[in-house]
C-alpha cells in the first residue's frame, strides 16, 4: 500500500513557519546543510540529520547517525519510526508536526498542532484532555461556514475585551474584565484570575504559584482552594488544558498562562457545571483572552514606568528650573546694577537686537538670559554658543547645521544653533572672534534671509533673536578690519555694558552672601557667614575674574572651611592685575586706599605667596627671595598671634 500524500508543518526559530508537503513515493531530508531538502537553521543538528520518506507501512522517520539525535513526541528515535497525524518531531529547536492530506490553514491547524505532547511533565493528578499552544481565533480567520456565528461571537467578545481593557488603570480592573469575558465566551460558569500583586514580581522565570494573588473571582470570594494542580501543570508546561480534576472528579476545567514577555506569570482557571461539556473551542478563546491579558499587563506596566520617570524628569526639571533661577538672578544693589535691569526690562519687550560688552566673567551671559526670560519668547529655546571656542569650519557647522557627508565625520544630518533657536535667543559670545567668511553669513540671517546648511541646498527659515556678547574692543577691529562694519552696525541696535565688579564694590557683599546660602546648602555645611575682615578683603580686592572669580572663592572657601565663619585665610585671592586698573607707574589700585603696617603686608604677602603655590614652603621660600628656616619662623610667629 502506498503511503499517502501528508505534509510537515515546520517550525524553524530562524526561519519561522512554513509548510513542506510529503508526496506519494517521496523522500524528504532534514539537515543544517544547505542542499538538504528542509533546512534546520540550529548549530544542534547534523549537517544531514534525518529523513522522512514513504514505505510500503505509511510514512516513516529515520535518522542519520546525528550527533544529537531526532526524537518524536520526546522520544528518541532508533531505525525507523513510523509517523502519525500529529506525530510531533523535533531536532534541536526545529520542530515538524506531521498530518494528511493537504495543509490546513493556520486556524484550521488547531486540531493537529494543539494535539502535540506537553513539553514539561503534569502531576499526575491532573487528567489531560486536551492541549492548547496558542489561540487560532487572534489569527486570520478562514473556516466553514457552519463556525462563523461561533468564531464571529467570540471575535465580538475578544474586540470587546480588548477595547475594555486598553482603559483599565489596574491590575484587579484587567482581572476582573478577564474573568468576565472568561465566563461569557466559554463554558466556565465559576472561576478566578491568579496574577503577580505587582507588576515588577512577572519578572520571575518561573512564578511559584504561593507568590500568585487572586485578584478576581466568580464567586468572591472563591468558596474553596486555589486549584495547586491545574495552575501548576499550566505554569509548568506553558500551556492551556481542558481537564477534569482528580479522579472521578464530574466538574471540567479549563485553565490557561497568562503571559508576559514571553514568559507564563499566571493563570486564569475556570470551571463548568456539571452538565455542562467544555470543549477544544473554550480552550482556545480562553488562551487568546489569556494573551489579550498579558498584552494589557505588558502596556500597564509600561504606562507606570512612563509615569515613574515622568514624574522623575519633572522633579528634575522643577530642581533645575530653581537652579537655573539662582543661576539667572541679577544680585546687588548698585545703580549700576540696577541701570542694567532697566535697560533689560524695556529692551526685553522689543525684537531689537542687543549687544553685551563687558569683561569676561562680569556676567554677559546672565543679561542675555534676563533678556529672554522678559521677552514673550520665554517659552521657547535659549541657545548659547562661544564662538572663540571653535575653528571656522565647525562654528559654521554648529550655527548653521550640516547635511550627512558634507565633510569627513558629518555622519548624519545635524541641524545648527539658528534651527535648535527657533522662536527663542541665541545668545553668541566673544562674537569678535567671528571670522569674516562666517561674519558674512551671519549677516544675512540677521537680516531675516533664509540660509542653507553645510553641504545641503534646501533653504532654511528660523524666527531667532540674537543676543550678541563680547569683551573686544570692536571699533578697533572695525578699523583694522578684522570685524564687518556692517555687521557691527546691525548688532549694536541696542547696547548694553556690564560693568566690571571691581567699579561696583557695593555688589560684592550681597553677591558673596548669595553665593555663600547656595553652597553651604549643596554640599549641607554648616556656615555662618563672613568675618569683617574676610568681608574687607572682598571689598578691597580688584576681581579680576569678577562675579565668575567671586563665586569659585566663595565656592572654594565652603568646601574647604574648617570654622563655621569663612575668614581672610579661607578666601583665596590671587594677585593677578585687572584690565586698566594700572597707574602710569604700575602700581596696582586694587580699591581705596587702606593704611596698614609694612608687617601686616608682609604677612599677607607670605601667606598668599604661599596659597599660590599649593602649600610648598620651599618653593614659596625660593619665590620670596629667603631661606625656609626663616619663612618657617615667620608663619610660627603669626600662628601664635
Amino acid at each position: 500500500m502506498q503511503a499517502p500524500a501528508s505534509h510537515l508543518v515546520v517550525r524553524d526559530p530562524v526561519a519561522g513557519e512554513h509548510v513542506v508537503r510529503l508526496s506519494p513515493g517521496g523522500r524528504v531530508v532534514l539537515g543544517r546543510a544547505p542542499t538538504n531538502d528542509v533546512v534546520l537553521h540550529d548549530e544542534r543538528a547534523s549537517r544531514v540529520h534525518a529523513e522522512v520518506l514513504a514505505t510500503d507501512a505509511g510514512w516513516v522517520i529515520r535518522d542519520l547517525e546525528s550527533r544529537n539525535g531526532t526524537t518524536v513526541n520526546g522520544q528518541p528515535v532508533a531505525g525507523e519510526r513510523p509517523l502519525a497525524a500529529g506525530d510531533v518531531v523535533r531536532i534541536g529547536l526545529v520542530e515538524a508536526i506531521f498530518g494528511h492530506g493537504e495543509p490546513r490553514s493556520r486556524a484550521g491547524m488547531s486540531g493537529t498542532i494543539t494535539g502535540e505532547l506537553a513539553r514539561e511533565p503534569v502531576p499526575p493528578s491532573v487528567t489531560i484532555a486536551h492541549r492548547a499552544s496558542r489561540s487560532s481565533l487572534l489569527d486570520a480567520i478562514s473556516t466553514s461556514a457552519d463556525s462563523v456565528p461561533r468564531v464571529g461571537r467570540a471575535a465580538a467578545e475578544l474586540c470587546r475585551l480588548a477595547f475594555a481593557l486598553a482603559a483599565a488603570d489596574d491590575a484587579r480592573a484587567i482581572a476582573r474584565l478577564a474573568l468576565t469575558s472568561a465566563v461569557e465566551g466559554t463554558a466556565g460558569t465559576t472561576g478566578l484570575v491568579l496574577l503577580p500583586p505587582r507588576l515588577g514580581d512577572a519578572a520571575a522565570e518561573r512564578p511559584a504559584l504561593r507568590s500568585l494573588a487572586t485578584l478576581a473571582s466568580v464567586p468572591d470570594p472563591w468558596p474553596e482552594a486555589s486549584p495547586n494542580d491545574v495552575v501548576t501543570a499550566v505554569l509548568e508546561a506553558d500551556e492551556a488544558v481542558l481537564t477534569a480534576r482528580g479522579a472521578g472528579a464530574s466538574r471540567p476545567a479549563l485553565a490557561a498562562p497568562v503571559r508576559w514577555r514571553g514568559r507564563p506569570v499566571g493563570a486564569i482557571y475556570l470551571e463548568t457545571d456539571a452538565d455542562a461539556a467544555a470543549t477544544p473551542d473554550d480552550l482556545e478563546f480562553l488562551l487568546a483572552v489569556c494573551d489579550a491579558v498579558g498584552v494589557a499587563i505588558d502596556n500597564l506596566a509600561a504606562r507606570e514606568a512612563l509615569s515613574s520617570r515622568l514624574a522623575t524628569a519633572a522633579d528634575e526639571n522643577e530642581r533645575l528650573r530653581r537652579r537655573l533661577g539662582e543661576d539667572s538672578s541679577m544680585v546687588g544693589a548698585s545703580p549700576a546694577l540696577q541701570g542694567i535691569i532697566g535697560q533689560v526690562q524695556r529692551v526685553a519687550a522689543t525684537k531689537a537686537t542687543v549687544l553685551v560688552r563687558g569683561e569676561s566673567g562680569a556676567g554677559k551671559e546672565l543679561i542675555a538670559r534676563a533678556i529672554h526670560d522678559s521677552s514673550d519668547r520665554r517659552d521657547g529655546p535659549f541657545v548659547c554658543l562661544n564662538c572663540a571656542a571653535l575653528s571656522e569650519t565647525l562654528l559654521e557647522s554648529e550655527l548653521f547645521g550640516h547635511e550627512k557627508g558634507a565633510f569627513t565625520g558629518a555622519t548624519e544630518r545635524k541641524i545648527g544653533k539658528f534651527e535648535a533657536a527657533h522662536r527663542g535667543t541665541l545668545m553668541l559670545d566673544e562674537i569678535g572672534e567671528m571670522s569674516p567668511a562666517i561674519q558674512a553669513k551671519f549677516l544675512r540671517v540677521l537680516e531675516g534671509h533664509p540660509f542653507e546648511r553645510v553641504g545641503g541646498s534646501g533653504r532654511v527659515q528660523v524666527d531667532v533673536r540674537v543676543v550678541a556678547a563680547t569683551n573686544r574692543d570692536l571699533e578697533k577691529a572695525v578699523t583694522s578690519g578684522g570685524f564687518r562694519r556692517d555687521l557691527y552696525f546691525r548688532l549694536k541696535v541696542v547696547e548694553i555694558l556690564v560693568p566690571p565688579l571691581r567699579r561696583r564694590p557695593e555688589d560684592i557683599e550681597p553677591l558673596a552672601a548669595h553665593f555663600l546660602e547656595r553652597f553651604a546648602s549643596e554640599t549641607g555645611r554648616t556656615i555662618r557667614g563672613f568675618t569683617p575682615a574676610a568681608l574687607e578683603a572682598m571689598r578691597t580686592y580688584h576681581w579680576p575674574g569678577n562675579i565668575r572669580e567671586l563665586r569659585n572663592v566663595v565656592e572654594r572657601a565652603v568646601v574647604l572651611a574648617q570654622e563655621e565663619w569663612l575668614d581672610v585665610s579661607d578666601v583665596s585671592l590671587s594677585h593677578l592685575a585687572a584690565a586698566g586698573d594700572t597707574d602710569k607707574s604700575g602700581i596696582l589700585r586694587a580699591g581705596p586706599f587702606i593704611p596698614t603696617t609694612i608687617e601686616e603686608m608682609e604677612r599677607r604677602h607670605v601667606l598668599a605667596t604661599l596659597e599660590a603655590v599649593g602649600g610648598n614652603k620651599t618653593k614659596a621660600a625660593a619665590i620670596l627671595g629667603i631661606e625656609r628656616s626663616t619663612l618657617d619662623r615667620k608663619l610660627a610667629k603669626w600662628a601664635k598671634v
